[in-house]
């Protein structure tokens, strides 16, 4: 069926073509060659921890959303057509390798491959790489390059008919961006031609920026929201004057266009098209593409809407950018939580943003003999019942330069397994060839980053090819935000190989993970290890077995093929896989040899590979995991007994371990102690908490006694400051007892292990020594965070606010929160089974908040309002008739 021959005509928005609203001359500052930086002492490496760098909070606003508006209600109308479509599969990755690994998240990872390099960048760093994976540079501050400023959001761009490379950030005072050019084709020896934020004059701080080039330019478009002096900056785009930049020219311009018609009131990110290869279109007509949902106000019908910019550097008077073309679209929802940002379920930890309402990084153009194409996509709800984040994609084209676009194609794509797929980016190569490479997490898996795409000659709205695994993380996210954006190049060296990076976490930290592939055939003889499955990070001994997933990636069956792993460098340990493993499936090999991880608190390097003769690449074969020995506490043992003695119930915040029945809780051969380390409780350190224990000496219930302590500095010994209760004497049995646990005001926030001792006072022990044998008792480990209410927005006090309901006609309301409270808080709505139907972040406007609730379409009933924090908010009942 070809969609675009029914549904998708162009319709013109009436306003006509708007001039530019300023324009102005760049501030151009020559920086020298990585090389020499390295050489004369100016070379800013990039900062170890990054978790304080953030210029800006992203993403704090969303759009508008009308609970019940919008359609689909249900499945995403696409999907049938995709799940008719006949699966092929593709070769594996051809190379994989980290650019960073940090502890801060969202990293915005980017890059972008040349033809000698890859150039890697992140938060407020950036990379030089050879094409092999191999460093060609140290990690380098973003100041290295523009000096006195690293503020973030880098994007890196290969332009590819000048053979340049480019990285870029956002500036946040004055508000505005930078760039960079590479001076010759050479990022490491060569110099590079920077232009300063200062005369760029946004108006307000430019979030979110996204750059693209074209013939006459390079376009970058951001998240601005909000008013200027009165005058509202939404949807603005800049052109800058590439061919003098190209070349250091001192007296290059910028031009603002406003993208008139365009419908959003919250987060936002359009994109202009960004030429993939060195075939330039003609100048003019440079082209943005944004999505407008139903689901939001303001908006009647779901469609794409288009911006043509023409630029005349001469006479910058005469430079226009049309009114909005709207292409209707196959319905979608866009909307994930009402609009919120915690959106997809991990197997632990919070909820991930989706990054819905935004194009992906980026609209992708390329130019072919009887066309020109332009790809891109961004995330949709493909099942409003349950919230299952797939990727809605599209190609464009046009007849020639400069005429209508139209949709030649459209497509709903979703992970298998019942994973999400989203965080996706897209590109085209130059068979026509169209790969998207996404991130993927479940319940069940954690974020894993993965690449699937069509076929030119394959049938129209789908994509055929069964996903590859580029990378699996091995932890879960700890924080909602994620990645931001992600970033998919061509390789102008054969027009083929695909380099996508983005962000997965590793041995609890963020690695950002660059994966190389090509849409074409499997290869005939193809294995590889693609996950250690154990040892995991713990506490280890001199004797682990080694276990690993083995894949055949190939078209032929494998059999008794060498596999092996090393240990931090040291002797090889090969050994003979001698079942037969089918093309395209896999297996688990544990090894006969075990491994020594005895030393406690150190990071041990293992690598297990495959060894197959006749294997076509030797890219995958391998897998690289540290493991960490954790710090190994004390585990005193009940040397005569434990059926009644120690703790048979023990009860504290959200723990509620044992059932109160005698016998011994024991973990291995350490006769009464327990490790309950997976089990955990928030403390907050300014409150009083009282421990609930229970035992069961009915004959003697004042013959137990029971201390506590907290590793707050987690060296693995609980010291005696570390000591919360101190030898308490229990005064009944069979039934759980109050004891009063009180932090330090000084205690470390975060986790840490609890330890609780309960024996038998006139038996053999000391109950004051965490670590000491006692003759009748137990010992329980839990896990506790401790946290601190005051430092958090929730703690805020609202009680004296005054909140304002106005009930108008047609089911609308207007909030009005009167408080002397300034920050952002959250709006939030709740239908009665507590699903939220509306997010949205609110500023203070004046002396109070507001709010203009539209609730037309939602269902009939009661809806709860809630106005704050997460724990401290103004709550109202609004009923919907």
């Amino acid at each position: 069926m070809c969609f675009s021959c029914v549904l998708f005509g162009q319709k013109s928005n009436q306003d006509g073509a708007q001039k530019a609203t300023w324009n102005g001359q760049l501030k151009y500052r020559y920086v020298p060659s990585i090389k020499e930086q390295i050489k004369n002492g100016t070379f800013v490496h990039a900062k170890v921890d990054e978790r304080n760098l953030y210029a800006k909070d992203k993403r704090t606003k969303g759009n508008k959303v009308v609970p019940g508006k919008g359609l689909p209600h249900g499945k995403d109308p696409l999907l049938d057509t995709q799940r008719r479509s006949t699966p092929k599969r593709i070769r594996s990755t051809s190379l994989t390798f980290e650019t960073t690994n940090q502890t801060s998240t969202p990293s915005d990872p980017t890059g972008a491959v040349g033809r000698d390099y890859y150039i890697a960048a992140w938060n407020t760093a950036f990379r030089i790489f050879n094409k092999d994976g191999t460093p060609a540079t140290d990690a380098a501050d973003l100041s290295t390059l523009f000096p006195g400023g690293a503020d973030g959001d880098p994007i890196v761009l290969y332009d590819s008919q000048a053979d340049r490379y480019i990285v870029t950030e956002f500036e946040d005072n004055p508000n505005g961006f930078h760039v960079a050019i590479s001076q010759t084709n050479d990022p490491v020896n060569g110099g590079w031609h920077t232009y300063s934020a200062d005369s760029f004059q946004t108006g307000t701080f430019p979030d979110y920026t996204k750059f693209s080039i074209w013939s006459d330019g390079y376009y970058v478009t951001a998240n601005i929201s909000e008013s200027s002096g009165g005058n509202t900056r939404t949807g603005q785009v800049w052109a800058l004057e590439r061919d003098k930049m190209l070349t250091g020219g001192t007296t290059a311009s910028i031009q603002a266009f406003t993208l008139t018609g365009m419908v959003t009131s919250g987060f936002y990110s359009p994109q202009a098209f960004n030429v993939i290869d060195d075939n330039l279109p003609a100048t003019g007509h440079a082209t943005l593409v944004y999505m407008q949902d139903d689901a939001w106000t303001g908006v009647t019908s779901d469609h794409l809407k288009l911006w043509d910019v023409n630029v005349d550097w001469t006479t910058p008077a005469n430079s226009t950018i049309s009114a909005p073309t709207e292409i209707p679209v196959s319905a979608f929802t866009g909307v994930f939580d009402g609009g919120g940002f915690s959106n997809l379920s991990q197997p632990s930890g919070p909820d991930i943003d989706a990054m819905q309402a935004t194009i992906m990084n980026q609209a992708q153009f390329r130019k072919f003999d009887t066309h020109n194409s332009v790809v891109f996509n961004f995330v949709v709800n493909t099942d409003t019942a349950s919230e299952l984040a797939g990727i809605r994609w599209y190609e464009l084209r046009q007849s020639g330069d400069g005429q209508p676009w139209s949709i030649y194609q459209e497509g709903t794509y979703t992970a298998p397994e019942g994973r999400h797929a989203f965080g996706a980016s897209m590109g085209i190569d130059g068979a026509g060839n169209i790969a998207i490479a996404y991130s993927s997490v479940s319940t069940n898996e954690s974020i894993s980053l993965r690449y699937t795409g069509r076929f030119h000659d394959d049938p129209l709205n789908t994509i055929t090819a069964l996903e590859e695994l580029i990378v699996l993380s091995t932890t879960d996210n700890p924080a909602n935000r994620y990645a931001d954006y992600s970033h998919l190049t061509v390789d102008p060296s054969n027009d083929s190989d695909f380099w996508f990076v983005s962000e997965y976490f590793n041995n609890g930290a963020r690695s950002n993970m660059v994966g190389v592939f090509q849409l074409t055939e499997p290869l005939n003889n193809d294995i590889g290890v693609t996950t250690i499955s154990a040892p995991t990070d713990g506490s280890l001994t001199d004797s682990e077995s080694v276990t690993i997933k083995i894949r055949n990636f190939g078209t032929n069956d494998q059999t008794n093929f060498p596999v092996s792993y090393t240990l931090d460098g040291g002797t090889k340990i090969t050994e003979t896989y001698t079942a037969t493993l089918a093309a395209n499936t896999t297996a688990d090999y544990t090894f006969n040899t075990t491994a020594d991880f005895s030393v406690l608190n150190r990071t041990y390097e293992l690598i297990a590979a495959t060894e197959l003769t006749t294997d076509e690449n030797q890219s995958n074969n391998s897998k690289t995991v540290n493991i960490i020995t954790s710090i190994q506490h004390c585990t005193p043992v009940a040397t005569s007994g434990c059926n009644i003695d120690g703790i048979k119930r023990f009860v504290l915040g959200t723990i509620d371990a044992d059932n109160g029945a005698s016998g011994c809780n024991t973990t291995g051969d350490a006769q009464g102690y327990v490790n309950r380390k997976d089990l955990m409780t928030d403390l907050d350190r300014n409150d009083e908490h009282i421990m609930k224990a229970q035992h069961n000496w009915t004959n003697n219930p004042d013959g137990e006694t029971l201390s506590a302590w907290i590793d707050l500095d987690d060296n693995g010994t609980f010291e005696t400051s570390e000591q919360v209760i101190t030898a308490n004497v229990f005064s009944v049995a069979n039934a759980l007892e109050d004891f009063t646990l009180t932090l330090p005001q000084s205690a470390n926030l975060g986790k840490h292990v609890l330890r609780v001792k309960a024996m038998d006072n006139t038996g053999s022990g000391d109950i004051n020594d965490p670590c000491s044998n006692y003759a009748y008792g137990e010992v329980h480990d839990y896990l506790v965070k401790i946290i601190d209410r005051t430092l958090s927005i929730d703690n805020v006090i609202l009680n004296n606010a005054e909140l304002k309901v106005l009930t108008l006609p047609n089911n609308q309301f207007n909030f009005q929160l009167t408080t002397d409270y300034s920050d952002i808080l959250s709006f939030r709505v709740y239908d009665i089974l507590g699903k939220t139907v509306v997010f949205n972040n609110v500023s203070k406007n004046g002396n109070k908040y507001e709010y203009s609730l539209d609730m037309s379409y939602a269902s009939a009933g009661a809806y709860i309002v809630k106005i704050g924090g997460k724990t401290n908010y103004k709550e109202y009942k609004i009923l919907v008739e």
